[in-house]
């Protein structure tokens, strides 16, 4: 196939051209040979062959052959069908294509008629255009209303744009009236300049002849704005950015509304400044439907694989949606929740995402936000007023279909300025953001097209309505391998180039990061890691600036010095175990840890004392298992009579809930009234009932990796979290012994105290 670029031109299927045999040979680069199967292409812009680049060619192109050569000046070519391009390299002359159909809405008759009432028309003044009276028997020798477009494409009065949306309309009967529309104000023009007799009747000449007048001022004056840039007035430039903004049209009436009030108002009225702002942000938006791109699921799963280690049922959640949305060809699917600890990735995966859906990327915080007005934007009437953020992450964007991470939802606050978390309801609803209105702007906007992604570290501060309207999708906490591979391919090496420190002047042996990640960190995310990696790049670039060495090797030995810090204290496993004392887990939003519940009785009158910062959930545990074991226990009642116990949960300054440690709790109190010890290298987790059952938990992944880290070899878990263990890494999971209980007495058995 040969690439024939045309620009500003009407190129039509099922029709005869004539080119100018040099002409020719300038768009093709080839001489014209009889069968040359061409492909025309239209540029948004004129350009020479060799610069033009896929931005540059509109979507929809037409074929065509050369099946007439006259002597050394004409060629003729016969354009055959539309055709959607997918890949064009003009430089190389290759091009991919599938054939595009057309909608026979109308019949050829009434099509024919069509045609003879313009040509009657364009006959009737045909010596009022630039090639005169001699032209009349090339008109006559027209064949269709489509020949008579592209023959004239150079006489009519409308831009390239507006040419090629005529090859891009499907509908035959759509096609012909746009075409019908542009030959009559060619001629309007022609009159208008001539001063040509009427034609038509007198309600069709008035209309064609406003819309020629209102063109032929809008093109001087365009021309005198391009002369005179820095006299154009706002007035002016915001009429030129309604008519081309593409609102709809209840935005569009507003905005004209808004505008004649500022021409009212005039440059030193009180409310100028407030219309301008208003017409500002609202003519920046994009309101027009970006087409849909093509999705490479196979590139999406490249860049997700390649930016994140890790995170296998996240990413393969994703996948899904991006694949609905290929197959359905628009945006379709869940909103998706992603929750888990810091910096487990749930921001920068929006960001990946983004990327693989070539489209922009916006992030709006919520964290903090208890004012629905900053989500839908402050009424006009307000002093000060502002739109709200989804809005204005959609300016940001500059497009109508970004990917917009909500982040930390569950940080949404409420006052008596209203609950933001009711506004997001909409915002998040498919069924309804199609007409979103933000106060501010009193337009509807359509947000249909905007993959929302929210992030949250819990989902216990959720409202239920708002939880309910998005899949929650898990990020698990980081295994010590997985922080050792993004250390090594992520974050020292993008810590190393934000130093400008190149990869041979700095070397972090696999040993050192391990000691970073065990004994230098305390998370389930990697933040803190990364903090340790720039420092350790800091500290360097210190060294290699001074000249102390060209080549730094951070070891062991070298951590204290480059760290500038002394290790974290983990709490680890007791070395021997102690009657009334049993090692829990606990889940925080930082990850996993484990907790000591420490039991000890003291000569008194049954009194029970709880501290440790402990919630009210928490208490009543405590009572449950204080009860229980009093029933497992009757003969120890006595010293429960004669005593008094006393509950502790250290450290003392960190507050504690939940009903998870239920089952510790029993476990410490049996321990303490029998004199048996647990092993220090068992630990539990599970909420007990007041008749000994162990009831399923939450965080479970989290709460192993801490016994991990902990040197814990065995944990006894709820029976109906065993589904849970799907999602601990194996690596975990090869480092305990996972037990399984249904009843507390099992605990007690396990571990000899019954």
């Amino acid at each position: 196939m040969i690439i024939v670029p045309a620009y500003d031109l009407v190129v039509l299927p099922g029709i005869h051209l004539y080119f100018k045999k040099a002409y020719y040979r300038e768009l093709a680069q080839k001489e014209p040979e009889i069968g040359d199967n061409i492909v025309f292409i239209l540029l948004k812009q004129h350009k020479e062959r060799r610069e033009i680049t896929e931005e540059d060619i509109f979507p929809v192109g037409v074929t065509g052959i050369v099946d007439e050569i006259d002597g050394e000046d004409n060629i003729g070519i016969r354009t055959i069908s539309r055709i959607t391009l997918n890949q064009v390299d003009v430089v190389e002359n290759r091009v991919q294509f599938v054939e595009r159909a057309d909608i026979e809405d109308i019949s050829e008759q009434e099509i024919d008629k069509h045609f003879k009432d313009v040509r009657n028309a364009i006959l009737k003044f045909s010596n009022q255009f630039q090639w005169g009276i001699i032209a009349r028997q090339y008109i006559l020798n027209w064949k269709s209303i489509f020949e008579m477009i592209s023959s004239l494409s150079t006489q009519l009065n409308i831009t390239s744009e507006e040419k090629y949306k005529i090859l891009e309309e499907d509908m035959i009967s759509q096609r012909v009236a746009m075409i019908e529309k542009a030959l009559y104000e060619m001629i309007e023009v022609t009159k208008i300049n001539g001063e040509a007799e009427k034609a038509l009747t007198e309600s069709h000449q008035m209309v064609y002849r406003e819309e020629a007048l209102k063109r032929q001022i809008e093109f001087l004056q365009k021309q005198l704005d391009d002369m005179h840039p820095e006299s154009v007035s706002d007035i002016r430039k915001f009429e030129q950015k309604i008519q081309s903004s593409g609102m709809n049209a209840i935005a569009k009436k507003e905005a004209e509304k808004v505008l004649n009030r500022m021409k009212q108002e005039g440059q030193n009225g009180h409310e100028y400044g407030i219309l301008y702002d208003y017409l500002d942000f609202t003519t920046s938006l994009s309101w027009e439907k970006a087409p849909f791109a093509r999705i490479n699921l196979k590139r999406a799963e490249k860049i997700l694989d390649e930016e994140h280690y890790g995170l296998k049922k996240p990413k393969q959640r994703i996948i899904q949606q991006i694949a609905v949305m290929a197959l359905n060809k628009k945006q379709s699917g869940s909103i998706l929740l992603f929750v888990g600890a810091p910096g487990t990735g749930k921001t920068s995966i929006g960001q990946s995402i983004a990327k693989a859906l070539q489209r922009p990327y916006v992030r709006v915080s919520l964290g903090g936000v208890k004012d629905e007005a900053e989500i839908r934007g402050h009424r006009r009437t307000y002093v000060g007023a502002m739109p709200g953020r989804i809005m204005e992450g959609i300016k940001r964007s500059g497009a109508s279909n970004p990917v917009m991470v909500l982040d930390e939802v569950d940080k949404l606050g409420k006052d008596y300025s209203g609950d933001p978390s009711s506004a997001l309801l909409e915002v998040l609803d498919p069924e309804q953001n199609s007409t979103f209105t933000d106060h501010y702007m009193n337009v509807p906007y359509d947000l249909s097209d905007v993959l929302f992604i929210c992030t949250a570290n819990s989902t216990d501060t959720i409202p239920e309505p708002l939880l309910n309207r998005m899949e929650v999708i898990a990020f698990q906490g980081y295994t010590a391998s997985e922080k050792l591979q993004i250390a090594k391919k992520h974050l020292l090496p993008k810590a190393m180039h934000s130093m400008g420190i190149i990869p041979g002047n700095l070397k972090v042996s696999d040993v050192a990061l391990r000691k970073i990640i065990s004994d230098y960190t305390m998370e389930s995310g990697v933040r803190g890691l990364k903090k340790r990696m720039d420092t350790l790049c800091r500290n360097a670039a210190v060294k290699l600036v001074k000249g102390e060495k060209e080549t730094i090797t951070v070891g062991i030995k070298q951590l204290k010095e480059m760290l500038d810090q002394k290790p974290i204290r983990h709490d680890n496993a007791l070395k021997e175990g102690i009657p009334g004392i049993v090692t829990g887990l606990a889940w925080t939003q930082a990850g996993g840890d484990i907790l000591f519940l420490e039991t000890m009785l003291t000569k008194g009158k049954g009194n029970i004392m709880i501290t440790g910062q402990l919630g009210d959930v928490m208490k009543e545990s405590a009572q449950v298992a204080v009860s229980l074991v009093k029933s497992m226990y009757p003969d120890k009642a006595d010293i429960f009579a004669q005593n008094d116990l006393h509950i502790h949960v250290p450290a003392g300054a960190v507050p504690k809930d939940g009903p998870s440690a239920g089952v510790t709790l029993t476990t410490a109190l049996a321990s303490l009234v029998t004199g048996k010890a647990v092993s220090p290298k068992v630990a539990m987790t599970g909420e007990v009932s007041l008749r000994g059952g162990v009831m399923p938990i939450g965080g479970l992944t989290e709460k192993l990796m801490a016994a991990v880290r902990a040197g814990i070899t065995t944990v006894f878990i709820p029976r109906d979290n065993v589904e849970d263990l799907e999602d601990v890494a194996e690596e975990v999971k090869r480092k305990l012994e996972i037990i399984p209980v249904t009843m507390v007495t099992e605990v007690l058995q396990e571990t000899g105290i019954q």
